[in-house]
């Protein structure tokens, strides 16, 4: 069937942009700019270092004082940031895994074993080389400041490769942090904290316990869960022992999920009462409805990411970051035990650890766990591990003091540097390869995860474009949906001049919003049963205010139906199984809104506009193209 020759014109982002984004995909793109803050507030700190010293220790070591009654609580402004504040930090990591846990690449739960080990080996290789270099000296003691990846940094730079690395090379080096993070809070807890109060301990312990079983308890107040946060933080800073971990592990606790047809349905409901009672009373309950449509993990991402990436971690940067940088510091750390462990375990140990724990675990298993990208963009990233700041200088201050604690902080940073531009050199070279190697270096061999519950029959889905595709774009829409209007034409764009893409529409009429979507997704398969689903569809997304039983029959007779026939089809429903099938398996996939797109079987998060397709359209035919070569390599050892 031949695509219209003058679509509606559309450019740039949809209005649903946000809402379509992924919470991954918001939170790296959050860390793109937040990166660029965190690096300007480390560069703030070591100017602020370098011309008053003074001044900079003197103002992070002010004490600031909370007293309620005879209760008085006294911390430095260092002391603050670090242990107070970073918990938030902790807290939105936390909130991230969760997510990928519970509808991310991780929810295949076989999926978490490489990174899980590629993180484990990635902090073991480093504390071997930091320890190897100061063997038989006290300052052997500051070892975990040598063995984790900083989220905010390594996430941020690895965004700023853009389309040159696969998606899924960053879920991989999020889990690896996250791996990291995890640890090494349990090794501050243990290893760096001193003077345990048990009583205290056993006090924060009771505490959490409550959060879990306000949380079998189905609890759905945040303030609750707040306020038992905050006394289980006190309660660990009371006892010794690092608050932060409290953060992490709330946010592992907080479930994520998407928002689900029948709870969508519901709000939907609860806001035409309100049309109708517009009162105070209703507008609470409308926005209760809201919110709970919502998954707990998705709010509190929405709440605290902006503070942790914008406010928190650049305060912790110039908090920590700032040393004075003058000959004698450059001396010693030339040929400091301390300066060069660091550096080395974070520029060559951090790269080999997840490396050869992610080579042993394909060895091993023959093939059947791969990491989620190609070896190139494994190395790569790798190498972009080695960037250590945020929890290496936490665990710095509290090993390390004085010129030690000032060595520590320039190995920490020259490893930044040059961590950076060691994973940018490989992504270089990986990128002047062959295409057919540089496919297989960026993307590799692992099996991608099939979002799409009901896979495409051309024998009874509506096709458009070649059968022999290698791309495959499955649209679950509403004839009324305005958004789904918007992106037709893109879809047209992508569509117009390929022989390497196909399209696929299945129905999913929202009739608790859009009134008319039923009657016209069965006009649409009663058209369908005349040979014309195709020149109906683009009729009917070309006038979505048009959708009555008489515009119906009017749009039949455009495209030159036999509108009586058109007319007896569509009042006797003959395409309301069809259309049931398809918001069946709309179910399955769980979708909930219109239009959500898989590009071959997997869900696209993101925008629809012609750039963010075009992309995710690009990224599935490269994976196609490395499937095909490895069936043809397959086919050719048989042989």
């Amino acid at each position: 069937m031949n695509l219209p020759s003058d679509p509606p014109a559309f450019s740039g982002q949809s209005l649903c942009a946000d809402a379509a984004r992924s919470p991954l995909r918001a939170f790296l793109h959050t860390e793109v700019a937040s990166a660029v803050v965190l690096l300007a507030a480390a560069v703030a700190a070591l100017v602020w270092a370098n011309t008053t010293p003074a001044h900079y220790e003197s103002f992070w070591n002010a004490d600031v004082a909370v007293q309620a009654g005879r209760y008085r609580a006294s911390l430095s402004l260092h002391e603050l940031v670090n242990n107070g504040l970073m918990t938030v930090f902790f807290f939105v990591v936390g909130l991230e895994a969760r997510r990928e846990f519970d509808m991310g690449e991780l929810r295949e739960r076989k999926r978490l074993a490489l990174p899980l080990a590629a993180g484990v080996s990635g902090m073991l290789v480093p504390i071997v080389i930091y320890l190897a270099f100061n063997a038989g000296q006290p300052s052997g003691h500051g070892w975990g400041a040598a063995m984790s990846t900083d989220t905010a940094f390594a996430l941020g730079m690895l965004a700023t490769f853009g389309a040159r690395l696969p998606a899924g090379l960053r879920v991989f080096i999020l889990t690896i942090a996250v791996v990291d993070d995890l640890l090494a809070l349990v090794v501050i807890a243990t290893a760096y904290s001193s003077d345990v109060r048990v009583v205290s301990l056993l006090t924060a312990v009771g505490l959490f316990g409550v959060v879990l079983l306000a949380r079998g308890l189905k609890v759905r107040r945040g303030l609750v869960y707040g306020i038992l946060a905050v006394a289980a933080w006190a309660a660990l800073a009371r006892s010794g022992v690092d608050p932060v971990i409290i953060g992490l592990a709330m946010g592992l606790l907080t479930y994520a999920g998407p928002a689900s047809r029948g709870e969508l349905e519901r709000t939907s409901g609860l806001f035409r009462r309100f049309r109708e009672q517009p009162t105070p009373e209703a507008a609470r309950v409308v926005r209760e409805g809201l919110a709970s449509a919502l998954s707990p993990n998705e709010r509190m991402q929405r709440l605290f990411h902006p503070w942790s990436s914008y406010v928190i971690v650049p305060l912790f940067a110039l908090a920590n970051a700032g040393i004075v940088i003058d000959s004698g510091l450059l001396s010693r750390a030339a040929t400091s035990p301390i300066t060069l462990g660091i550096f080395v375990a974070y520029v060559v140990g951090k790269p080999i650890g997840i490396l050869g724990a992610s080579a042993a675990a394909t060895g091993l298993s023959r093939g059947r766990v791969r990491p989620p990208a190609g070896w190139g963009a494994v190395t790569s990233g790798g190498a972009l591990a080695g960037v250590g700041f945020t929890v290496s200088l936490l665990i710095a201050s509290r090993a390390l003091v004085g010129a030690e604690l000032d060595e520590a902080k320039a190995g920490v940073l020259g490893a930044v540097i040059v961590s950076f531009a060691l994973s940018w050199a490989i992504t270089g070279v990986v990128n002047l390869l062959p295409h057919p190697a540089r496919l297989r270096a960026r993307i590799g061999r692992a099996e991608t995860i099939v979002d799409l519950a009901v896979p495409v029959d051309p024998a009874r889905d509506h096709v458009r474009g070649p059968q022999s595709a290698a791309v495959t774009i499955v649209e679950y829409g509403d004839y009324e949906c305005r958004y789904c209007g918007l992106a037709e034409p893109v879809v047209r764009d992508l569509l117009r001049g390929r022989d390497d893409v196909r399209y696929v529409w299945r129905h999913l009429p929202l009739a608790d919003i859009h009134p008319h979507a039923q009657i016209a997704a069965e006009a649409a398969e009663a058209a369908a049963h005349q040979g014309a689903y195709w020149e109906m569809h683009d009729f009917l997304l070309t006038h979505q205010s048009s959708l009555t039983l008489a515009d119906l029959s009017a749009h039949a007779a455009a495209i030159g139906l036999d509108v009586d026939r058109f007319r007896t089809d569509v009042r006797s429903r003959v395409g309301a199984d069809r259309v049931a099938e398809d918001v069946e398996s709309a179910d399955l996939s769980e979708v909930a809104g219109t239009p959500t797109f898989f590009i071959n079987g997997r869900r696209h998060h993101g925008a629809y506009d012609i750039a963010s397709l075009t992309a995710a359209v690009r990224t599935a035919r490269e994976r196609a193209a490395v499937a095909r070569e490895r069936r043809q390599g397959r086919l050719r050892s048989a042989r």
